[in-house]
């Protein structure tokens, strides 16, 4: 490994272990050269399936689209970044394990929107408003009103109601 400090290409390993989540490997090196430290992540490759999407385009999966497309939907919301994480990695899992070469992308989107809804009902509707391509206000209501039939409220959830009791 290279050294990001004085670009020399020896370097050794100080310290390795594991990350909290136990799914990347910290590594502590120091330059051979100018005995500068710094830490590198190792994590392993998970295969996954190429992407079709709804014109027929195929793409190879990106974990960056995916991150991002969740952490839109969680903007601004009460959700602990380790929640995130933890659900972006067992997507990751569902994803690696498709024995299929190729997945719609509306697969995807549908266990993004599955766990979504298991994080935080407002971004489970932020995500599904783009992802089904929300036309009107009704659209929105059904969602929510499915919601609220799907997980009524309890006294362990910590999300709002999204619609007024009446």
């Amino acid at each position: 490994m290279w050294c990001p400090f004085c670009n020399h290409e020896n370097t050794r390993v100080v310290d390795s272990r594991l990350t909290r989540d136990g799914m990347q490997i910290r590594r502590r090196r120091q330059c051979e050269s100018c005995a500068s430290r710094f830490n590198t992540y190792e994590a392993p490759e998970l295969k996954a399936p190429r992407i079709i999407k709804a014109d027929g385009a195929r793409e190879a999966f990106s974990e960056q689209k995916l991150r991002e497309g969740m952490l839109r939907a969680l903007e601004k919301r009460p959700v602990e970044t380790r929640q995130v994480e933890r659900t972006i990695r067992s997507l990751l899992r569902e994803i690696s394990t498709v024995e299929d070469s190729e997945i719609p992308s509306s697969l995807v989107g549908e266990w993004v929107m599955r766990e979504l809804g298991k994080l935080d009902q407002v971004a489970y509707v932020r995500f599904a408003s783009v992802y089904k391509r929300f036309e009107d206000v009704q659209a929105f209501r059904d969602v929510i009103e499915s919601l609220e039939r799907e997980a009524p409220a309890d006294e362990d959830n910590p999300q709002i109601s999204l619609l007024d009791k009446k």
